[in-house]
């Protein structure tokens, strides 16, 4: 059962959210290995206008209950909780990937010191959101109209800009979410309400979409790779922002719909730990397409991916429900009392074992 004090929807769309973005890594990680293309790249393929966008459009949607509260209590619960994670898990995957398997401790020394200023991998989501957070703090502060905020994150957006560092890189392509999330979220929970108490609206709001967004994204001149693809009329930047916010919207919308239906629960589950999968399921996944490739027991690209995606989100949860049983390595999953800078709340925090997991902080 979900806490009371959360939407159903909100964690059901960050439900699949989740399983595209391991769904890409898993499709793309694998062609990269076997140099195909399966089932999977089509299915990501479909989603790439919107896959990162909706993640940060949902994260900016509860900014408004903590965007005003005293700086320490706004940066422990916004910038120090997602910074956590970041530190701990970026220690855990490069000890383990240059440390341990590529046996390269200077290798690891060095990345290591780069990923305190280069996000890095996958866990660059995480990074950024810290970095949202003091952003978006600042033009609070600074009283920056949305006005003018909106249409300067938008053209950034398009704009595309490839500067050496990978955090520019990545602020200017997705900080436009983040803001939107902040801004429409009254709209957004109307819309979804709404639609809510309308099921045969939305699924057909939701097909039509469906159709539009597919037939821009595999206009003539959309390319199929093994690791990526390049979409059709909908990579022209305008209509790409068009449709990464449309498509974000569109899963609000489908995690109302689906959360309605007792069955969907797990899928509300998994959004609701949705960082629990994110941190951990790249250690899986390149563990078991190794295996796999290696013994020659899955080498389709297709049912490899499918595979790989399947261990890649299990696992994590897998692993998330022994700490919990076994009451040791709560650190992975949960902020220690040492890690808050909010006095009180970190006061708070050292009585409650396992009540703050790796989740986002609304």
């Amino acid at each position: 059962m979900s806490s009371p004090n959360r939407m159903p929807w909100v964690d059901t769309a960050k439900g699949l959210s989740i399983i595209l973005v391991v769904m890409m890594y898993s499709a793309y990680n694998t062609g990269e290995y076997t140099g195909g293309v399966g089932f999977l790249h089509y299915v990501i393929g479909f989603a790439t206008p919107f896959r990162m966008p909706e993640f940060f459009l949902i994260s900016g949607l509860f900014l408004s209950q903590v965007i005003d509260r005293p700086w320490r209590r706004y940066v422990d619960r916004r910038v120090v909780h997602y910074l956590y994670f970041y530190v701990l898990w970026a220690i855990i995957s490069i000890g383990l990937k240059i440390g341990i398997f590529s046996r390269d401790p200077a290798g690891m020394l060095h990345d290591l010191a780069m990923a305190s200023v280069q996000p890095y991998g996958v866990l660059w989501f995480i990074y950024m959101l810290a970095v949202f957070g003091i952003a978006i703090r600042v033009l609070r502060e600074l009283r920056v109209p949305h006005w003018v905020v909106i249409p300067f994150a938008a053209a950034l957006q398009m704009w595309a800009p490839k500067p050496d560092s990978y955090a520019l890189e990545q602020f200017a392509a997705y900080f436009v979410f983040f803001y939107l999330g902040f801004v429409l979220a009254p709209l957004i929970f109307r819309l979804v309400e709404w639609t809510q108490a309308r099921p045969a609206i939305a699924v057909a709001g939701l097909l039509a979409w469906a159709l539009v967004n597919g037939l821009l994204v595999y206009s003539p001149g959309y390319a199929m790779q093994p690791v990526g693809m390049q979409m059709g009329l909908a990579a022209w930047p305008p209509l790409h922002l068009t449709l990464a916010v449309a498509g974000a919207v569109a899963l609000c919308v489908a995690g109302g719909f689906l959360s309605k239906f007792a069955s969907m629960e797990w899928l509300r589950w998994l959004g609701e730990h949705s960082l629990v999968v994110y941190v951990a399921f790249t250690i899986p996944m390149s563990i078991f397409r190794g295996v796999m490739l290696a013994s020659g027991l899955l080498t389709d690209t297709g049912l490899l991916s499918l595979a790989v995606l399947l261990v890649s989100v299990i696992s994590p949860v897998v692993l998330y429900f022994i700490v919990k049983r076994i009451g040791f390595g709560t650190f992975l999953f949960e902020r220690p009392a040492w890690a808050h800078v909010d006095g009180p709340n970190a006061a708070k925090a050292s009585n409650k074992p396992m009540t703050r997991p790796a989740r986002e902080a609304a």
